[in-house]
């Protein structure tokens, strides 16, 4: 559940239980992760389309984008060059999100493109691929969005475009999240990224200390 979430019930519920499938904060073993870096919204259009154009990856498939507008544009484009697309973000009614879904259960959609909001609580079954169109903020939610695929013992594919200028205070937390994958391979442009050798807060501590 969201943080704040789990603080109120945290405040609220007398002796709370948790639950966990898996382990807390890492990625199952069974989904392979590809990270590709990959700078403006050009180039991550026509390489989200030359992916899904290679017509090896079984619908259902998920993308996700970080902003509720650019759902609604990606969608479009996705609509133009003849893929069957359904739409999910925060600004959706619930009607409209459980449309969403249902469309991508049934095989009307081949493939979602959602925020976050389709991270967490939602089970479509047998998500082949997850691209992280942008980059999530923060490894909890990279974990959640490629949680979504890889499921019930399943292989699964989360490949993620990476904006260097955008994403570096999240590089280093991605860079061990797949170092610790037994099924992935960290390129040796995430590897070797300068932002990805140290936690932000510590790369910023040592920064300050340098001597101008």
């Amino acid at each position: 559940m969201p943080p704040a979430v789990e603080r109120l019930a945290r405040r609220y519920l007398r002796q709370p239980a948790t639950v966990t499938i898996g382990v807390a904060g890492k990625a199952v073993d069974t989904v392979e992760q590809r990270v590709e870096f990959v700078a403006g919204d050009d180039r991550r259009r026509q390489r989200l389309l030359a992916i899904l154009g290679q017509r090896t990856h079984a619908p259902p498939i998920i993308v996700f984008v970080n902003q509720k507008k650019n759902v609604d544009l990606l969608g479009q484009a996705l609509g133009a060059a003849r893929y069957s697309v359904a739409t999910l973000h925060g600004g959706k009614t619930q009607e409209q999100r459980e449309l969403a879904l249902a469309r991508l259960r049934s095989g009307d959609a081949d493939v979602l493109v959602a925020t976050d909001v389709a991270g967490r609580g939602i089970d479509v079954k047998d998500v082949s691929l997850v691209v992280n169109y942008d980059m999530a903020k923060d490894i909890e939610s990279y974990t959640h969005r490629i949680g979504r695929t890889g499921r019930a013992g399943k292989k699964g594919l989360a490949i993620t475009f990476v904006n260097p200028a955008d994403d570096r205070d999240v590089l280093y937390d991605l860079r061990k999240m797949i170092a610790a994958s037994p099924v992935s391979r960290c390129p040796l442009e995430l590897a070797r990224h300068e932002d990805a050798q140290a936690p932000p807060a510590l790369a910023k501590a040592a920064a300050r200390a340098r001597p101008r």
